[in-house]
């Protein structure tokens, strides 16, 4: 029997008047809901059309943190489609860039889902979306026409190396990094691989290649300019930029909301000094960025360890790029010495936070066992070499 959320059957029945009924009726189910729910529908219902609906409801659900409830409501998913499609902050921000240098057309290759087509086009791009997988096609044409976008999204299922964009201003490349076991580490395993988007993407008057934000400095081509976006301070994806208007071998890391970019300017590595009175952490767009040497210069900063992304200073200084935290405490590392220091404190609520150490934070949180009315946050990493405890609170408070 076919897996009704990856069956192109059962997702085109949920199309029909009877599935979108459906559909209405489970939105809110809950997990623990599900079997009794389904039990009820199926004296009513096919079968399949019930798992196909509650599975729908499910995917919806997962995808609100993407989507938002209004238009993850009206959406359409698929378990690959809501895991590797695009928060839409991200895409909207994308679309903006593309949207400020003039492009007015994009052929989106490998869209999936679409969630990267629907923010292109509420920027007023028109849109050719491809994708070789005919669920994956179809759901996508679903979204476009769910969220009143019909008239400026085409979708086309085929293989994207066979299709001819030079009629396009600008091409957007999302590579599949995930197979059937799981994430690709790879480039040249992607879908297509990295070396034909690269191509693609260096032929066209704009493009942006979307590929994950652990891709080596060295494997960005030298016409690209390489941008590391974060969402909320977690980092999201990298974008290589190619074309007009871009900046060859330029880093930026970028920030939502906002959007806030830094520019990298080529600084060396920040030298190393004592643990001042402040603690920088670097956002994870700046970091894999490297461009960390920026915002330790704009702090009048410097590094705790020459291995380790944590910048020291003595005064604070607002930056969007790095959370800072006061330093009460500076110890070697030693878990009684903790405990002591916490009971002491009445620290009951810890934050453990690590770089260059090889303990859980879990496994700390157990074995110290916080109890108390008061907060504090405890760096796990080295200074200098040597195993350190940094303790301290958010300097904001």
């Amino acid at each position: 029997m076919n897996d009704p959320v990856n069956d192109l059957l059962s997702f085109r029945s949920l199309l029909a008047p009877e599935g979108r009924a459906l559909l209405h009726e489970v939105r809110d189910t809950a997990p623990a809901d599900e079997l009794a729910v389904a039990t009820r529908l199926r004296r009513e219902h096919p079968a399949e059309l019930v798992s196909a609906a509650l599975g729908q409801a499910r995917l919806r659900q997962r995808a609100v943190a993407k989507f938002g409830t209004e238009d993850a409501g009206r959406m359409f998913f698929t378990p690959n489609g809501v895991e590797q499609s695009t928060r839409t902050s991200v895409a909207a921000y994308r679309a903006d860039r593309l949207r400020e240098r003039g492009v007015r057309s994009v052929a989106d290759l490998c869209c999936g889902i679409g969630g990267d087509a629907v923010a292109l086009a509420r920027a007023g791009i028109r849109v050719l979306a491809v994708d070789r997988d005919p669920l994956t096609a179809a759901v996508a044409r679903a979204n476009a026409d769910a969220l009143g976008l019909a008239e400026l999204i085409e979708v086309r299922e085929a293989d994207v190396t066979e299709v001819d964009v030079s009629a396009y201003d600008a091409v957007f490349v999302d590579p599949a990094r995930r197979g059937g076991r799981g994430r690709i580490f790879d480039p040249e395993a992607y879908s297509p691989p990295l070396s034909w988007a690269v191509a693609t993407a260096s032929r066209a008057p704009h493009a942006a290649l979307k590929i994950a934000p652990g891709i080596p400095h060295e494997a960005v081509p030298a016409d690209a300019e390489a941008e590391w976006i974060s969402d909320g301070g977690d980092v999201k994806e990298a974008v290589l930029w190619f074309g007009a208007g871009v900046r060859p071998g330029a880093v930026r890391a970028t920030l939502l909301p906002g959007p806030r970019s830094l520019l990298g300017r080529g600084l060396p590595d920040p030298g190393v000094r004592p643990v001042g009175r402040y603690l920088y952490e670097p956002d994870g767009a700046v970091i894999r960025a490297h461009l960390v040497a920026e915002v330790a210069e704009s702090l009048d900063g410097g590094l705790v360890d020459e291995t380790i992304a944590y910048v020291t200073a003595d005064e604070l200084r607002p930056t969007p790029y790095a959370s800072a935290y006061l330093i009460t405490d500076q110890l070697p590392f030693n878990l009684k010495k903790l405990k002591a220091l916490l009971r002491e404190r009445e620290v009951g609520t810890l934050t453990v936070k690590k770089r260059g150490s090889a303990v859980e934070p879990e496994e700390l949180r157990r074995k110290v066992k916080p109890q108390g009315p008061n907060s504090a946050t405890v760096f796990l990493t080295r200074v200098a070499g040597a195993p350190t405890m940094l303790i301290g609170a958010p300097a904001d408070r």
